[in-house]
């Protein structure tokens, strides 16, 4: 009895496999052409548009770069025309300084624009023209564009001008932010603030803050000397302890010490 032909023989897999791959590369080539009858389609529908935006995104980044350029070109021509304008206020070619500053001043917030006003401000003080000064100051501490350390100068500057001029509590009130320890205006404001605490009658307030403004090494040695002066009129100790040769502390500070001294030698 004959056996029937085995359907799993080398020459019928070959043939399978054969046909598979004739059926995979057939089905790639009509994907391919698939794709590319979308690619087509979707060229002649959205092909125009697609090369506006292009254009209008090279066009776009183009211009980017060409205002980057143009804003550091200005940039560095408003900061040598700053820079000159110092020097000419170094030579008290002032009249030319202030030809200078004033198209910076007159343009935007940022730092330059700033600073002119500024010594634009410093300038007018120089020439007696307070009034000017004053106003560019204001200018300056209201100007929420300006950068901050600029603002607190003008501020403390324009009260500096105005002082003899001003209330003793409008004083308080514009500087009492920044005659904090630790603030950079701390010494200037504070001794500002403690004079017109005085105007006020507030020794109790004013020996405090001299006292602090003296013992504050960061604040310039003068105005130190000078806190610590007023301190001890209104009574304050403005001088830490100090110690022996042994480093131990002494009983009484230094200002006691010199009272002593001189209840002594009456």
């Amino acid at each position: 009895m004959a056996l029937p032909p085995d359907k799993t023989s080398p020459s019928n897999n070959k043939a399978a496999a054969q046909q598979a791959a004739q059926q995979d590369v057939f089905l790639r080539e009509v994907d391919d052409a698939l794709r590319q009858d979308q690619v087509e389609g979707f060229m002649k529908r959205y092909g125009v548009m697609l090369g506006i935006v292009i254009v209008i995104g090279l066009a776009g980044f183009g211009g980017w770069l060409y205002w980057n350029h143009h804003q550091t070109k200005q940039l560095e021509e408003r900061t040598e025309t700053f820079v000159t304008a110092l020097d000419s206020v170094q030579a008290n070619n002032l009249d030319d300084a202030r030809a200078k500053l004033k198209p910076l001043a007159d343009d935007g917030s940022d730092a330059n624009a700033t600073s002119a006003r500024l010594l634009l401000a410093a300038i007018a003080l120089e020439q007696d023209k307070k009034g000017d000064a004053l106003k560019l100051y204001k200018q300056v501490a209201a100007d929420t564009q300006a950068p901050q350390p600029l603002r607190d100068l003008a501020t403390v500057r324009e009260v500096a001008a105005d002082f003899d001029a001003m209330k003793p509590q409008d004083v308080v009130s514009r500087l009492k932010p920044l005659a904090a320890p630790g603030n950079p205006w701390f010494g200037v404001a504070g001794e500002m603030v403690g004079m017109a605490y005085l105007k006020m009658d507030k020794k109790d307030q004013a020996g405090p803050l001299f006292a602090a403004i003296a013992k504050d090494e960061s604040v310039d040695d003068a105005l130190r000397s000078r806190a610590r002066q007023l301190a001890a009129v209104l009574g304050v100790d403005a001088v830490d302890a100090v110690v022996d040769d042994k480093g131990e502390p002494l009983d009484k500070p230094v200002g006691k010490l010199i009272k002593a001294a001189e209840a002594g030698g009456e």
